[in-house]
C-alpha cells in the first residue's frame, strides 16, 4: 500500500520556471526590510543614521538591483506595457520623485530608492515570470512564516511596554507580524479549496489544514485587529472569488454559521481581543489614531497637491504626538505625496482590483485571481489602521506590487490549452505516480 507524499516532486518540464531569482528576490528584499535583530525609535529612523543592519538592508537592496541589470540589462522591455503595470510605475515614481522634497532628505532618498527596486524586480516577475514561480514563491513565504512562528515561540525577544503581551518574533512588530500571518493565512487557504485542481497544491491536504491552525492561532496572538478583521473580510473575498458561484454560495452558508458560533461562544473571547485591555478613551480615538489624523490633516493643507515629501510623515508628529508614520495608508499619502500621489495610489488599487474582476471571468485562472484579490481586499482594509501599504521597504509594500505582478503573470499565461496538447490527467485531476495529482494546464505552458 502506498501513501501520496507530503510534498510530492514535480518533473521540470511539467513546471516551467523564469528561474531561482523569481523565488530569491521577493523574498530577500521582504527579510531585509522587516526582519530585524535589532529595535530602533522613530527618531533614529527619521534621523538618517545607519548601522549594520540598515547597511545590510541597502546591500540587500543594491544586490537585487544588480542582479536585474546583469541578468536582463538595461534594455527597454519587450512587450508592451499594461494599463496595470503603468499605473504602478507611475504610483512607484511620483512616491520615489517626493523624495526630492522631503524634510527628511536621507531617509527619503533611501526609500525612493528602495520602491524603485521592488517596482524592478515586480516588473521583471510580471514580464518573466510563469504560474508556477508565483506558485513556488507562495509556498516559500507560508514555509518562512511558519519558521518565524517557531522562532518567536521557542525564544521570544525583548518586548516594548505596549508589545509585551502580544506575540511576535526577533523584533518584528506585532502589526508588521498580524499583516505576515493574514498574508499566509489567505495563501494557505487558497491551495488548500483547490478540490478541483489538486496538481496546483505543493503539499499534502494535512500540511495545509496543520499549517492553517499554526498561523490562525499565531494571528489571534498577535493582538493585530486590523491585521485579523483584513483577514476576515480576505478570507469571504478570497472563497466567493475562487470558487465562482459555488464560493458565494459557501460564503453565504459558512460565514452565518461561523458568526452564529462565535456570537453565542466566543463573544467573551471576541470582545476580549478587541479591547486588548484598553481603556474606553483609548478604543474611542482608536489608540490616538484620531487625534493623528488631525494633526495629519493640518499638515496636508499646507501642502496638499504634491505634500510633504517621501517619508515626511515618519517625523512630522514626533513631537507633538509620539507616534510616527499616517497609520493608515491614504492618510500617509496625503501627508508626503498630496493630492497628486493620492490620486496615484487610488487609481493603481482600483485598476488592480478591476483587472482582478476581469481574471475571474476565466475559469482556469479563477482560483488564483480569487486568492490574489482576497490577498488585496485584507490589504485595504488593514490599511485603515496602518500606512505600510502605501510605503517603501515593508511586506504591505512589497506585496501590492508583488500582486500587480502575480496579476500579469495570470494574464499572460493564463489561456487554455488547446485539447490536443492539455494532459488528460489535468482536465481529469488524475495523474500518474504515488502523490494522484494531475499536471496543470498552465504548468505545461513555457513561460513566454
Amino acid at each position: 500500500m502506498t501513501f501520496p507524499a507530503l510534498f510530492p516532486r514535480r518533473h521540470r518540464v511539467l513546471s516551467p520556471s523564469a528561474g531561482r531569482w523569481t523565488l530569491v528576490l521577493p523574498l530577500a528584499l521582504m527579510l531585509a526590510s522587516d526582519y530585524k535583530l535589532r529595535s530602533r525609535s522613530a527618531e533614529q529612523t527619521v534621523g538618517g543614521g545607519a548601522d549594520f543592519t540598515v547597511l545590510l538592508e541597502i546591500a540587500v537592496y543594491g544586490a537585487a538591483a544588480l542582479f536585474l541589470v546583469w541578468r536582463f540589462g538595461l534594455r527597454p522591455p519587450t512587450r508592451r506595457i499594461t494599463g496595470l503595470q503603468f499605473a504602478a510605475w507611475v504610483f512607484a515614481g511620483f512616491v520615489a520623485l517626493s523624495a526630492l522634497w522631503s524634510p527628511f532628505k536621507s531617509l527619503g532618498t533611501v526609500r525612493a530608492v528602495q520602491l524603485l527596486i521592488t517596482m524592478m524586480v515586480a516588473h521583471a516577475l510580471a514580464t518573466r515570470a510563469t504560474r508556477a514561480d508565483m506558485r513556488r514563491l507562495a509556498h516559500a513565504f507560508i514555509g518562512i512564516v511558519l519558521v518565524s512562528v517557531a522562532i518567536g515561540v521557542a525564544h521570544p525577544f525583548p518586548r516594548s511596554a505596549h508589545t509585551k503581551d502580544r506575540f511576535n518574533w526577533l523584533f518584528v512588530h506585532p502589526v508588521t507580524a498580524g499583516v505576515y500571518l493574514a498574508i499566509a493565512i489567505l495563501l494557505v487557504v487558497g491551495y488548500l479549496i483547490r478540490y478541483t485542481a489538486p496538481w496546483e497544491r505543493q503539499w499534502h491536504p494535512a500540511i495545509y489544514v496543520g499549517a492553517l491552525a499554526v498561523l490562525s492561532g499565531a494571528l489571534i496572538a498577535t493582538g493585530t485587529r486590523g491585521a485579523a478583521a483584513g483577514c476576515a473580510v480576505g478570507m469571504l473575498v478570497l472563497l466567493a472569488g475562487a470558487r465562482g458561484p459555488r464560493g458565494r454560495i459557501d460564503v453565504i452558508v459558512i460565514g452565518a454559521a461561523v458568526a452564529a458560533l462565535g456570537a453565542l461562544a466566543f463573544s467573551d473571547k471576541i470582545l476580549a481581543f478587541a479591547e486588548r485591555g484598553e481603556s474606553a478613551q483609548s478604543l474611542a480615538s482608536l489608540n490616538s489614531r484620531t487625534e493623528l489624523w488631525s494633526l495629519a490633516m493640518k499638515a496636508y493643507s499646507q501642502s496638499p497637491i504634491f505634500g510633504r515629501g517621501l517619508g515626511a510623515s515618519r517625523g512630522l508628529f514626533l513631537d507633538d504626538i509620539g507616534l510616527g508614520g499616517g497609520h493608515n495608508a491614504f492618510v500617509n499619502t496625503l501627508v508626503d505625496q498630496g493630492a497628486v500621489g493620492t490620486a496615484a495610489f487610488a487609481v493603481l488599487l482600483l485598476t488592480l482590483a478591476f483587472v482582478l474582476l476581469l481574471v475571474l471571468r476565466n475559469r482556469s485562472l479563477r482560483a488564483d485571481g480569487g486568492m490574489v484579490l482576497g490577498i488585496l481586499a485584507m490589504f485595504v482594509v488593514d490599511s485603515i489602521t496602518t500606512e505600510g501599504l502605501a510605503t517603501p521597504a515593508n511586506v504591505s509594500g512589497i506585496w501590492l506590487l508583488l500582486l500587480v505582478a502575480w496579476t500579469e503573470v495570470l494574464r499572460r499565461q493564463g489561456g487554455d490549452l488547446p485539447a490536443a496538447t492539455t494532459p488528460t490527467g489535468a482536465l481529469t485531476g488524475r495523474g500518474s505516480g504515488s502523490s494522484g495529482r494531475g499536471t496543470a494546464p498552465s504548468d505545461v505552458k513555457q513561460a513566454a
